[in-house]
This record gives C-alpha cells, sequence and structure tokens, in this order.
C-alpha cells in the first residue's frame, strides 16, 4: 500500500513540473510584516483540494520566526466550518516574492506572488504548471477594476483567464 502511495504522490508532483512557454515572473519583493493578516478569496481555478468549500474561503497569515503560519478556512455546503492548518518557507533568493507552503508535511507546493497591489489590497497567487491559482483581497469584496487588472495578469502569464471562477463571500468568517 505505501509503495502505491508514494508511486501516486511522485505522478502527481511530477505534473506539477508543467511548464508553458511563458515564463512566470513574480513581483519583485514582498514586505511580508504588511502580507500578513487576513484575506479573502475573490477567484480560483478550481481544485480538488478545495472542492469542499462553497463560499466564505479566507487564509490567515502569521509570522511566526522563520515560517509563516497559514490558517485556510471555508463554509462548506451544509453550512460548517472546513480549516485547513499549515507551514510557509520562504524561498531563498526570491525576495519573499516565492513560498513552499505545506498542509501535509513532507510534501510542499509553490506559491508564487505574481501580482501585488501597492497597497496590498490584493494579490494574484500561482505557480509553475498554472493549474493553481487565486485572487485573494484585504476585503471580501473586491471592485470589478481590480479583479480584471489581476485577471489580465494572470492570463498574460499564461493561465487560462476563463477558468477562474468567482468565490462568493456572503457571511465572512471572522
Amino acid at each position: 500500500m505505501l509503495k502505491t502511495v508514494v508511486s501516486f504522490m511522485i505522478v502527481v508532483l511530477a505534473g506539477c513540473k508543467a511548464h508553458t512557454s511563458i515564463d512566470l515572473g513574480t513581483v519583485g519583493s514582498v514586505d511580508l510584516s504588511r502580507y500578513t493578516g487576513a484575506w479573502y478569496e475573490i477567484a480560483l481555478l478550481p481544485n480538488r483540494f478545495q472542492s469542499m468549500c462553497v463560499a466564505d474561503t479566507q487564509a490567515r497569515y502569521q509570522l511566526d520566526g522563520d515560517v509563516i503560519r497559514v490558517k485556510n478556512r471555508c463554509r462548506k455546503i451544509d453550512g460548517a466550518i472546513e480549516e485547513a492548518n499549515g507551514v510557509a518557507k520562504v524561498v531563498e533568493g526570491s525576495n519573499n516574492a516565492k513560498l513552499r507552503v505545506s498542509f501535509f508535511r513532507p510534501f510542499y507546493g509553490d506559491y508564487w506572488i505574481l501580482a501585488l497591489d501597492k497597497d496590498y489590497r490584493w494579490v494574484l497567487i500561482g505557480e509553475p504548471s498554472r493549474q493553481y491559482g487565486w485572487v485573494l483581497s484585504r476585503t471580501p469584496q473586491l471592485d470589478d477594476a481590480s479583479l480584471q487588472i489581476a485577471l489580465d495578469k494572470a492570463a498574460a502569464l499564461g493561465f487560462d483567464r476563463a477558468a477562474f471562477q468567482r468565490t462568493p463571500q456572503i457571511q465572512p468568517l471572522n
């Protein structure tokens, strides 16, 4: 059984290395003290690990020494709250724009900050395979102009713009 699980994980992780021909650049640098705190999911590329979430998806980041504590929460269809706790580590030499995040250690995934509002009001997150992407906001609602800027940037970086889906923020979690 263990051999099957390990083989499956190798195949999954190998699939994460597929790249398009467009370089996936990040922002120049991120001030982690400004970046930490609450973020609300405005849009995402649907994925299986968030499939139970139907609304009110939120992330909280907290500096803790050389790691960032991550708490993701969302509302499920029955109204219950789903919570996942993880850690993030800054990729050396990235000026804090690239993180490696884990909810299931020892497995880590890429979390790259691709676009960031100058006032840290919204952010576009993605990873090199372009299978995963998120637009987050400091508030439960993001104005359409800002969302379009983020999605245009995603498209320019090779993401499927039309595949992004809005996340309802009906009763934001505190």
